[in-house]
């Protein structure tokens, strides 16, 4: 259980979370073939309200908690930083439980009202006590990710993955087994797509309560180390106020950027219509259901896609932000210059050639990945395309932010969001249109854009650091290199090999290629 530096931390979280993607790509990718885009539709829109609600009560917490910690640590008071363990506690208990409450009181009218599914209630009750277990697994997280010891978020994503793959997976096939019984127990008229949707979903709240348990269990085999230093403890209140000053605007921001899940939900659904397309692929899938096919296709299939690499490299944020504290408190510049620089390029050089493989393998990736859903994979090859520039700007935008939270200024990535979420929503009003849901992929990619270009503008200045550009386009060129050796080797082994063996040998070579450009352009030995 010992501390580690920004390299052993981060490695050791992007490692925890490609395992936990892994699980979670075992949850979705399975699921979805069972519910179809329909059903994902249903499952998508308890998401929407969910997401914000969290995002506000639990993403600022973790970071909150990790940067007073290490403040605490880098000043050896060491009885404080467990001081603040317990006031988090404390203080977030009482919010998760009043965001549980308010996504359990906003379900019907949320389901009729905004999302137009009547009854996606069910599966927005369901995951309501995320909010809580979410509280308290994000106190932890964040104690333990502040004294540099990162083996704890580790483990509790894995249990968490674990959880979510077996019971998500099983409630759900257990419900379509016994579909008749099940559907007496709801309202005459209920969608069963609803129902199957909402059994996923209570695995992924069970998954919560794995994560949360983890700590408790945790601590009866490992014993925390008790070390000497300024016993001085400050004041629970003051405490609260810093965490409160600390998470809020983090909190907000990250409720900001899930507004632009709320806001394809509002949009693609009404937009849909107006597309000129409209009445010849709504006459292909059934009118009546069409936005829905359309909205559940793009965030089933596509936003799963999209969201495979971003959410590893979030875990550069998480390892960067104690090191960053830490250089910023002890006005360190080198170290600041040295620790930016390599989480920013860390986070580059994973996103760049997954971006350019994904967009060039598109649609063997999604046929790979949803093979029994060939309609919803047609919908969304182009959008999926349209999402991969913006999948390397929000990859790198993560740690930005957290660079920024660890120097003092969490309100900063509020205010960017705020302009980034209105630059999404008249991208999709106006996009939509004329491209569909292509339209609500290219804002996407928009919104992101603006959002890393003014955070890294902010931050530079912030600093007065700079970092050298030469690695970055190292990373470009190869990613080049990569997706144009990928498609052409895809090109001719289309109709000599299956097309499992084809995406697999591709990703294979493109890869290989990859990382040779980036051996012989850089220093060997770095």
């Amino acid at each position: 259980m010992k501390k580690q530096g920004f390299i052993k931390g981060s490695l050791i979280l992007l490692v925890s979370a490609v395992l936990a993607k892994g699980l979670g790509a075992l949850f979705k990718i399975p699921l979805t073939n069972m519910l179809g885009g329909v059903g994902m539709g249903f499952f998508s829109c308890a998401y929407s309200l969910f997401l914000p609600v969290y995002a506000l009560a639990v993403t600022g917490l973790s970071a909150a908690v990790a940067r007073l910690t290490a403040q605490s640590v880098a000043l050896e008071m060491y009885k404080n930083a467990q001081n603040i363990r317990k006031t988090a506690m404390k203080l977030f208990l009482a919010v998760g439980f009043f965001g549980m409450i308010a996504i359990a009181a906003s379900a019907k009218p949320f389901a009729v009202y905004i999302a137009k599914s009547p009854d996606a209630w069910i599966g927005i009750i369901l995951i309501a006590p995320s909010v809580l277990l979410g509280c308290i697994t994000a106190v932890e997280r964040g104690y333990y990710e502040g004294l540099c010891n990162m083996y704890p978020t580790a483990l509790s994503q894995l249990a968490e993955g674990i959880v979510k793959v077996s019971a998500g997976l099983l409630l759900c096939s257990l419900a379509s087994k016994h579909s008749e019984t099940l559907i007496t127990y709801f309202p005459v008229g209920t969608d069963f797509r609803a129902v199957k949707a909402a059994a996923g979903i209570l695995g992924v709240t069970l998954s919560s309560a794995g994560s949360a348990l983890f700590f408790p269990i945790m601590r009866i085999f490992i014993r925390s180390e008790n070390k000497m230093g300024d016993e001085t403890l400050i004041n629970s209140r003051d405490i609260s106020r810093e965490l409160i000053k600390i998470a809020l605007p983090i909190g907000i921001s990250s409720l900001v950027t899930n507004f632009t899940s709320i806001i394809d939900l509002a949009t693609i659904i009404g937009c849909c219509r107006m597309y000129k397309g409209y009445h010849e692929l709504s006459l292909q899938f059934g009118q009546e259901d069409f936005p829905q096919f359309i909205y559940g296709s793009f965030t089933g299939l596509a936003i799963t896609v999209f969201n495979l690499i971003p959410s590893v490299t979030n875990m550069l944020g998480k390892g960067i932000l104690p090191s960053i504290t830490v250089a910023w408190e002890r006005n360190d510049k080198k170290s600041l210059q040295k620790n930016s620089s390599q989480a920013l390029l860390a986070a580059f050089i994973m996103a760049v050639p997954a971006a350019i493989g994904i967009g060039v393998l598109s649609k063997q990736i999604l046929s790979f990945l949803f093979p029994m859903q060939s309609d919803e994979v047609a919908i969304c090859i182009e959008a999926l395309k349209y999402l991969m520039p913006g999948m390397v700007f929000l990859c790198v935008s993560f740690p930005v932010f957290s660079m920024l939270q660890a120097t003092g200024n969490p309100s900063v990535p509020l205010k960017i969001m705020l302009i980034a979420s209105v630059i999404k929503l008249i991208g999709n009003l106006t996009l939509i249109k004329h491209m569909g849901i292509n339209g609500a992929a290219l804002s996407t990619t928009l919104c992101y854009g603006i959002i890393l270009l003014l955070s890294l503008v902010v931050y530079f200045k912030i600093t007065g650091i700079k970092i050298p550009v030469k690695p970055f386009l190292s990373v470009i060129y190869s990613g080049i290199i990569c997706g144009i050796s990928a498609m052409l080797c895809c090109d001719r082994l289309t109709h000599v090999i299956s097309e499992t063996y084809t995406l697999f040998i591709s990703i294979a070579v493109g890869g290989c290629l990859y990382l040779l450009s980036m051996w012989l352009l850089n220093d060997q030995k770095k």
